[in-house]
Parts: structure tokens; sequence; C-alpha cells
């Protein structure tokens, strides 16, 4: 194996919420459109925990 990567990956322009389970660690979704993001954030709650993080345009969050 290789050593881990020193830089942090960039992010892509859009909307994010983040998906975990109870004692795991989370993960970051991405989606195009805020109603989107609020209609997986509704899908995914059901079954995990959700953080809605907001939206991310040019390097930089907005919200």
């Amino acid at each position: 194996m290789g050593r881990p990567a020193t830089k942090p990956t960039k992010l892509r322009d859009g909307f994010y919420l983040e998906v975990k389970n109870a004692g795991s660690g989370a993960i970051k979704l991405r989606r195009d459109t805020k109603e989107q993001m609020m209609a997986a954030a509704e899908e995914y709650r059901k079954s995990k925990q959700v953080v809605i993080l907001g939206e991310f345009k040019n390097d930089k969050w907005v919200d």
C-alpha cells in the first residue's frame, strides 16, 4: 500500500449532506439542486442520521 493522501480532496459545486449510522463514520453526498438534496435527506432519515451541510460554491460554503 502507498502513503495516504496529504492534500484534502476538493469538493465540487453543489448541495451537500452528511449521512451516517449510529456509532460509525459518515459519508458526504452531493446533489445538484436543493430540492434533490432535501428529497435525499428525507429518504435517508428513515434509517440513518442526516446532517445538512449546505451549498458549496467556488471552494467556499455559501450557507
